[in-house]
């Protein structure tokens, strides 16, 4: 799930990012989770998503306003995963899915 919040006196949408434990692969027990995109230069290690209790994994951050925005998440540090949530898809370099993010124009 993606939730999108502008936030007026920063002039950014507060983006939140939550990877359900049901939506998670059953293939094996995930671990750990990050958030991998163009907003990190697709660095597999800088943005960690915090385990919650109920087993969903979770990463907030401010997006720019009016951009589209690349990403994937990364679990366990080696499986790829897209958001099903995500505003549309385009092939990535290499050859698998990415998912896309737009944030709209400021309100």
């Amino acid at each position: 799930m993606i939730k999108k919040q502008y936030v007026k006196s920063r002039q950014v949408y507060k983006t939140t990012f939550r990877l359900a434990k049901n939506e998670l692969p059953e293939k094996y027990e995930v671990e750990t989770a990050h958030l991998v995109g163009d907003f990190n230069d697709w660095d597999r290690e800088s943005m960690p998503m915090e385990y919650l209790k109920n087993g969903d994994f979770k990463v907030s951050l401010d997006l720019e306003p009016g951009e589209k925005y690349e990403f994937r998440y990364l679990l366990n540090s080696e499986e790829w995963f897209n958001e099903w949530e995500a505003d549309e898809y385009i092939l990535g370099g290499f050859g698998e899915d990415n998912c896309v993010l737009e944030i709209p124009e400021i309100p």
